[in-house]
């Protein structure tokens, strides 16, 4: 279980990079035009989950939310990639070292993949939405159209 996880976070990651990389200052700061935070906030979001659920599952309950970067951060395609990056790392040595046997680890876990999974689907919306193009690698993950 504990291989497969570190697989599926280790795509999401990719996901994630490839998006920072392609975005611009501008589009990291753009919303919808409906009632909306940013792009760059739904990436300081999930950032901010790879570190607070990890922490929780070490206390044993949930500790609050804390992100590697600040909300003044989330137009800064590089700080947002570094934390990535870091995360990453963070995640997957986490992930390694889970008891298979611990059930509220592994709860942990899959609430945290279910959260990355979760704001793909935001960050789709917002791509079409505002009219960005979608990375390639998010076109292939979700049979995205090219299209729109």
């Amino acid at each position: 279980m504990n291989d497969l996880l570190r697989r599926r976070f280790t795509r999401s990651t990719t996901l994630y990079v490839d998006l920072v990389d392609a975005l611009t200052a501008e589009q990291l700061g753009s919303r919808l035009a409906v009632p909306s935070d940013t792009v760059g906030h739904q990436l300081w979001c999930v950032l901010g989950a790879r570190e607070s659920y990890p922490r929780a599952t070490q206390a044993g309950e949930w500790q609050g939310f804390t992100s590697p970067v600040s909300v003044e951060q989330t137009t800064d395609a590089a700080a947002l990639r570094s934390a990535f990056v870091q995360t990453a790392s963070d995640v997957d040595e986490w992930i390694a070292g889970l008891d298979a046997e611990d059930e509220a680890a592994l709860t942990y876990a899959l609430a945290l993949l279910e959260h990355e999974t979760q704001h793909h689907g935001q960050l789709i919306r917002f791509l079409y939405g505002l009219g960005i193009d979608r990375p390639h690698s998010w076109q292939q993950q979700y049979a995205l159209d090219e299209d729109f």
